[in-house]
């Protein structure tokens, strides 16, 4: 079996775990298979009047604890394998954080920034049109995922909406504000992962002030996590994307400049910033160095958080990893293989499909939010996304103590517990 293959290592997982429970055949076959399988063809016109045909799919795996729930992504890499993969996830992920959906997946190939922004709302709004009958506010609940954002979602409900005849801002999460989006929905991933990561420390009895972290990805989810991380106490002392990073093993002081500093040059490496100063030629004062992406989870730190793409720890770089917990931010970014050489080297790993769940938990608030007429406040989803993480995190750890196993087998062992059970907590 390929374990880089996404859809491959998830029917592992899921036999892995299914054998562990004892799961009814008949219910392991309904979870081992997608209910629906779409793939759709999105010929467009492009600004300069040449016409392009580009593909969209979305993966309906399971509704058994409610209406499907999952990101479209644009990327020129989507294909049919990684997308069933990423709905499973969502069908496990919505079940282990506990909110009333059941897992779905979806995008288009396409690399959006080869598209101006009329043509990106053109292929979205027919994206749109192709599926319209098989999502909505009781069906399937789009979301944003690599290279989606409010904006677009917004154009799906606006789309949506003029097919149905009726307002319907449910159709999707994460959208704009102004559009029925809720407070606190950009935030809440990274700080999902916050409050899951501190409620571990405090299950094994580590004090986290002052522990070192290296994040490879420095996107929406990494860069609010890494801020609110260092505020709990934490030292960033190693940031890095697709195209390398910095570490400062004294510590990053100013995450808003360095955040700054990449928009600005389009690069993290080389933003070594005191203050409001970032000099590119600064890294000798700070006693810092230029990294490459894949540099970073090997850093001599307490955590390494992979939170940008799948498959980016191995079992070439997994013995060389020097840190005691992996926090998975990213979605898949382990192989089975790797898996296996952390859990010989005791490193503890929180498994992506609990530790990254902030984020639909703050979507099934908006979802919430829009059905029943209410606007919470930024507060009272984030004091309620922090009762969400702390449940979840207690009872993977709970679980991982009962049958011996690691935080990743559990997770999945208390997912299929309430699929089969079908139960779930009301907001």
């Amino acid at each position: 079996m390929n374990s880089t293959n996404p859809w491959q290592r998830a029917l592992l997982q899921l036999k892995t775990a299914a054998k562990q429970l004892k799961l009814d055949p008949l219910r392991l076959a309904q979870l081992s298979n997608p209910d629906r399988v779409i793939e759709v063809s999105l010929p467009i016109k492009l600004d300069n009047g040449e016409i392009k045909v580009f593909q969209g799919y979305r993966v309906q795996h399971n509704n058994i604890r409610g209406p499907y729930k999952g990101g479209l992504r644009y990327h020129q890499n989507v294909n049919m394998d990684e997308v069933k993969a990423l709905a499973y996830w969502m069908t496990i992920k919505n079940a282990v954080i506990d909110v009333p959906f059941g897992g779905g997946k979806g995008g288009i190939t396409v690399d959006p920034k080869t598209l101006s922004e009329k043509e990106l709302e053109g292929l979205t709004k027919l994206f749109t049109q192709k599926i319209s009958d098989i999502i909505g506010p009781d069906k399937d609940i789009p979301a944003p995922d690599v290279n989606t954002n409010p904006k677009i979602m917004g154009w799906i409900v606006d789309e949506y909406s003029q097919i149905v005849g009726v307002d319907s801002p449910a159709v999707v999460t994460g959208k704009p504000l102004d559009k029925g989006g809720s407070e606190g929905r950009a935030e809440a991933a990274g700080l999902g992962g916050v409050f899951c990561l501190l409620a571990a420390l405090k299950k094994l009895g580590i004090n986290p002030q002052g522990m070192t972290v290296a994040i490879q990805g420095f996107g929406n989810v990494g860069s609010f996590l890494a801020k609110f991380l260092q505020k709990e106490g934490f030292s960033i002392v190693a940031l890095a994307d697709s195209k390398g990073g910095i570490y400062i093993p004294d510590g990053i002081k100013d995450l808003d400049e360095v955040e700054r500093c990449k928009k600005q040059t389009g690069l993290l490496a080389g933003c070594y910033c005191i203050g409001s100063v970032c000099d590119l030629k600064n890294k000798k004062k700070l006693d810092g160095k230029n990294i490459s992406s894949e540099s970073v989870l090997e850093l001599p730190v307490d955590i390494v958080v992979p939170a940008a793409l799948e498959n980016v720890i191995t079992y070439k770089n997994a013995p060389k990893i020097k840190a005691g917990i992996i926090l998975e931010m990213a979605n898949g970014p382990t192989t089975m293989e790797a898996d296996k050489i952390l859990n010989r080297r005791k490193i503890l790993v929180i498994p992506d499909v609990l530790a990254n769940s902030g984020g639909v938990v703050v979507s099934f608030f908006e979802w919430y939010q829009n059905l029943h007429d209410k606007a919470w406040s930024k507060d009272k989803v984030f004091s309620k996304l922090k009762e969400k993480m702390e449940k979840a995190t207690d009872l993977v750890f709970s679980t991982a103590d009962k049958y011996k196993n690691s935080l990743r087998e559990a997770a999945y062992l208390v997912a299929l517990e309430r699929i089969v059970n079908k139960s779930y907590e009301k907001a």
